[in-house]
């Protein structure tokens, strides 16, 4: 398993490619074809298969009548989807009583939950998911835990943090000795 994938921030994935992968997801949700996508909004077929393959660049009305048609937000069609962890290493030598670390910062209007927990030693948590869109953020304070969800497992000592689309089953981990983590759920307005 790989340690890190790659995570789409804003600059780092082309919002043409990040459009095109949010506008073929809803769109199969939505349990739409292409044919209807364009009846609805008044795009062509070809544009929309280009949209949803990354090729074309739409103006912002196009983009805006496809939104609409899938029952989105123009903003949600530019949301990059997390493709895997993004992990934060402590600074060695730093203390956390000697100096202020941001962790994660966020661009986004969303909710938040915010858990302390405490896992025992050789203890695996069970499988767990939050739903569509949601990202789960991780502190370990004090121990160690390796975090695992489908291709990917990412071990952390204390004063690392991780960032990871929380939409799928993942699990924590502890060896010989306990841990305490902080976890923060960030997720859509209902």
């Amino acid at each position: 398993m790989s340690e890190v994938a790659e995570f789409g921030e804003p600059g780092g994935v082309p919002v043409r490619d990040v459009v095109a992968g949010n506008v073929r997801r809803i769109r199969l949700a939505r349990g739409m074809s292409l044919r209807e996508l364009a009846e609805t909004t008044g795009v062509s077929k070809a544009l929309l298969s280009q949209i949803e393959r990354g090729v074309a660049n739409p103006t912002i009305d196009v983009l805006s009548r496809v939104a609409a048609a899938l029952g989105e937000s123009f903003v949600e069609l530019a949301r990059p989807r997390m493709a895997g962890p993004e992990v934060l290493r402590a600074e060695p030598g730093v203390r956390a009583e000697q100096a202020v670390r941001t962790l994660f910062g966020s661009w986004e209007r969303r909710r938040f939950e915010i858990s302390e927990g405490y896992i025992p030693p050789g203890t695996r948590s069970v499988k767990n998911a939050h739903g569509p869109d949601t990202v789960e953020y991780a502190y370990l304070v004090s121990g160690s835990v390796t975090v695992a969800a489908g291709d990917w497992s990412v071990e952390l000592a204390p004063g690392d943090a991780i960032r990871f689309g929380a939409e799928h089953d993942h699990v924590y981990t502890t060896a010989g000795q306990p841990a305490r983590v902080l976890t923060i759920l960030s997720f859509d307005e209902l």
